[in-house]
Protein backbone atom coordinates (compact mmCIF):
# COMPACT_ATOMS: atom_id res chain seq x y z
CA UNK A 1 0.00 0.00 0.00
CA UNK A 2 1.23 3.51 -0.74
CA UNK A 3 0.40 6.86 0.76
CA UNK A 4 -1.29 7.81 -2.50
CA UNK A 5 -3.86 5.01 -2.17
CA UNK A 6 -5.25 6.49 1.05
CA UNK A 7 -8.44 8.55 1.17
CA UNK A 8 -9.03 11.60 3.35
CA UNK A 9 -12.04 13.82 3.91
CA UNK A 10 -11.86 17.44 2.93
CA UNK A 11 -13.14 20.11 5.27
CA UNK A 12 -16.44 20.29 3.35
CA UNK A 13 -17.06 16.55 3.73
CA UNK A 14 -15.94 15.43 0.27
CA UNK A 15 -13.72 12.35 0.22
CA UNK A 16 -10.56 12.54 -1.86
CA UNK A 17 -7.49 10.39 -2.24
CA UNK A 18 -3.95 11.52 -1.67
CA UNK A 19 -2.90 10.67 -5.23
CA UNK A 20 -3.66 14.30 -6.11
CA UNK A 21 -0.48 15.17 -4.17
CA UNK A 22 1.83 12.87 -6.19
CA UNK A 23 5.10 14.59 -6.98
CA UNK A 24 4.74 17.11 -4.14
CA UNK A 25 6.69 17.42 -0.90
CA UNK A 26 4.18 17.09 1.96
CA UNK A 27 4.21 18.30 5.52
CA UNK A 28 1.36 16.51 7.30
CA UNK A 29 0.35 17.96 10.68
CA UNK A 30 -2.24 17.13 13.33
CA UNK A 31 -3.37 20.47 14.70
CA UNK A 32 -5.49 22.07 17.39
CA UNK A 33 -6.81 25.59 17.81
CA UNK A 34 -6.58 25.80 21.61
CA UNK A 35 -3.14 24.37 22.22
CA UNK A 36 0.09 25.94 23.42
CA UNK A 37 1.52 25.10 20.00
CA UNK A 38 -1.32 26.74 18.04
CA UNK A 39 0.97 29.66 17.25
CA UNK A 40 2.83 27.25 14.93
CA UNK A 41 0.09 27.97 12.39
CA UNK A 42 1.95 31.23 11.65
CA UNK A 43 5.16 29.40 10.80
CA UNK A 44 3.29 26.77 8.82
CA UNK A 45 1.77 29.52 6.70
CA UNK A 46 5.22 31.12 6.26
CA UNK A 47 6.59 27.80 4.98
CA UNK A 48 3.61 27.43 2.68
CA UNK A 49 4.02 30.90 1.21
CA UNK A 50 7.78 30.46 0.75
CA UNK A 51 7.81 26.96 -0.75
CA UNK A 52 4.38 26.25 -2.24
CA UNK A 53 5.42 27.39 -5.72
CA UNK A 54 8.40 25.02 -5.49
CA UNK A 55 6.19 22.01 -4.71
CA UNK A 56 5.39 22.03 -0.98
CA UNK A 57 1.90 21.19 0.27
CA UNK A 58 0.91 21.39 3.92
CA UNK A 59 -1.90 19.06 4.94
CA UNK A 60 -3.64 20.15 8.14
CA UNK A 61 -5.64 17.54 10.06
CA UNK A 62 -7.37 19.01 13.12
CA UNK A 63 -7.48 16.53 15.98
CA UNK A 64 -9.52 16.85 19.17
CA UNK A 65 -7.93 13.82 20.87
CA UNK A 66 -5.57 15.72 23.15
CA UNK A 67 -7.51 17.40 25.98
CA UNK A 68 -10.21 18.44 23.50
CA UNK A 69 -8.05 21.30 22.20
CA UNK A 70 -9.68 21.34 18.76
CA UNK A 71 -13.32 22.01 19.60
CA UNK A 72 -15.88 23.18 17.11
CA UNK A 73 -16.91 22.16 13.65
CA UNK A 74 -14.56 21.89 10.70
CA UNK A 75 -15.88 25.23 9.46
CA UNK A 76 -15.35 26.93 12.84
CA UNK A 77 -11.78 25.62 12.97
CA UNK A 78 -11.15 26.80 9.41
CA UNK A 79 -12.57 30.24 10.16
CA UNK A 80 -10.34 30.55 13.24
CA UNK A 81 -7.24 29.60 11.25
CA UNK A 82 -7.92 31.87 8.31
CA UNK A 83 -8.89 34.88 10.44
CA UNK A 84 -6.15 34.58 13.07
CA UNK A 85 -3.29 33.15 10.97
CA UNK A 86 -4.38 33.80 7.36
CA UNK A 87 -3.78 30.15 6.48
CA UNK A 88 -4.16 29.11 2.85
CA UNK A 89 -2.92 25.51 2.93
CA UNK A 90 -5.27 22.53 2.73
CA UNK A 91 -7.25 21.79 5.87
CA UNK A 92 -9.18 18.56 6.23
CA UNK A 93 -11.92 17.24 8.48
CA UNK A 94 -11.14 16.45 12.08
CA UNK A 95 -9.59 13.03 12.65
CA UNK A 96 -8.16 10.82 15.37
CA UNK A 97 -4.46 10.00 15.20
CA UNK A 98 -4.29 7.22 17.83
CA UNK A 99 -6.43 4.39 19.12
CA UNK A 100 -9.29 2.32 17.77
CA UNK A 101 -10.66 5.19 15.63
CA UNK A 102 -7.24 6.18 14.30
CA UNK A 103 -7.40 7.44 10.74
CA UNK A 104 -5.71 5.09 8.23
CA UNK A 105 -3.42 7.94 7.16
CA UNK A 106 -1.89 8.12 10.62
CA UNK A 107 -1.65 4.35 10.94
CA UNK A 108 0.28 4.42 7.66
CA UNK A 109 2.54 7.35 8.61
CA UNK A 110 3.49 5.84 11.97
CA UNK A 111 4.16 2.41 10.42
CA UNK A 112 6.81 3.75 8.04
CA UNK A 113 10.50 3.39 9.05
CA UNK A 114 10.91 7.15 9.61
CA UNK A 115 7.42 7.32 11.19
CA UNK A 116 8.93 5.80 14.34
CA UNK A 117 6.00 3.46 15.01
CA UNK A 118 5.01 5.32 18.16
CA UNK A 119 1.77 6.92 19.27
CA UNK A 120 1.31 10.57 18.46
CA UNK A 121 2.09 12.28 21.77
CA UNK A 122 0.48 15.65 21.15
CA UNK A 123 -0.86 18.22 18.72
CA UNK A 124 1.41 19.57 15.98
CA UNK A 125 3.36 16.37 15.35
CA UNK A 126 4.70 16.74 11.82
CA UNK A 127 5.55 14.20 9.12
CA UNK A 128 7.69 15.19 6.15
CA UNK A 129 7.02 13.20 2.97
CA UNK A 130 9.17 13.36 -0.17
CA UNK A 131 7.98 13.65 -3.78
CA UNK A 132 7.77 9.84 -4.03
CA UNK A 133 5.40 9.51 -1.09
CA UNK A 134 8.06 8.26 1.35
CA UNK A 135 8.05 9.45 4.96
CA UNK A 136 11.50 10.96 5.46
CA UNK A 137 11.09 12.43 8.97
CA UNK A 138 8.81 12.79 11.94
CA UNK A 139 9.02 15.87 14.17
CA UNK A 140 7.75 16.27 17.71
CA UNK A 141 5.41 19.12 18.60
CA UNK A 142 8.28 21.10 20.10
CA UNK A 143 10.08 21.26 16.74
CA UNK A 144 8.84 24.40 15.06
CA UNK A 145 8.02 24.58 11.36
CA UNK A 146 10.88 27.03 10.78
CA UNK A 147 13.31 24.43 12.17
CA UNK A 148 12.07 22.01 9.49
CA UNK A 149 12.70 24.46 6.62
CA UNK A 150 16.23 23.15 5.82
CA UNK A 151 14.87 19.59 5.48
CA UNK A 152 12.09 20.82 3.21
CA UNK A 153 14.58 22.73 1.05
CA UNK A 154 16.63 19.55 0.51
CA UNK A 155 13.56 17.78 -0.86
CA UNK A 156 12.47 20.61 -3.14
Amino acid sequence: MSLYALKVTKRGGEETDLSSYKGKVLLIVNTATRCGFTKQYSELEELYEKYHDKGLEILDFPCNQFLHQAPGTDEEIHEFCTLKFNTKFDQFSKIEVNGKNEHPLYAYLKAQPKGEGKRIRWNFTKFLVDRNGEVVARYDSKITPSEIAPDIEKLL
